[in-house]
């Protein structure tokens, strides 16, 4: 079997705010339907979904590689307006990590994935 990608749906609590919050974290987005938008930054994209399950939500974890985690926190930390919360910068014996809360609970790993 070949893959070319896997691609996560998100849930919202409030869609509209999640859009915006993504779109704020520098993703792009487009319009699949009334219920769902696909978000793109680089060759990552995610769907985001109008549903959400509380324990589905706060359980969600997914890991975003970065080149540069100092970049990727100040993107993160210049974000104003929005219901999330982050971590400063910690290391990891896998690298170093942003964690970063999103609007509907979702718990992002935003990782420079250490040196082998």
């Amino acid at each position: 079997m070949d893959v070319d990608d896997i691609r996560v749906f998100i849930p919202s609590k409030n869609y509209e705010a999640s859009q915006a919050f993504y779109q704020a974290l520098g993703f792009r987005m487009s319009k699949a339907s009334n219920d769902l938008s696909i978000f793109e930054l680089g060759k990552s994209t995610f769907f985001l979904q109008r549903y959400y399950d509380k324990a589905f939500a706060e359980n969600l974890m997914l890991q975003l590689i970065v080149p540069d985690i100092e970049k990727a926190y100040r993107t993160v930390a210049a974000i104003e307006g929005h219901d999330f919360r982050f971590e400063p910068i910690k290391n990891e014996p896998w690298g170093r990590v942003v964690y970063l809360w999103g609007p509907a609970g979702e718990l992002w790993h935003i990782t420079e994935l250490q040196a082998r």
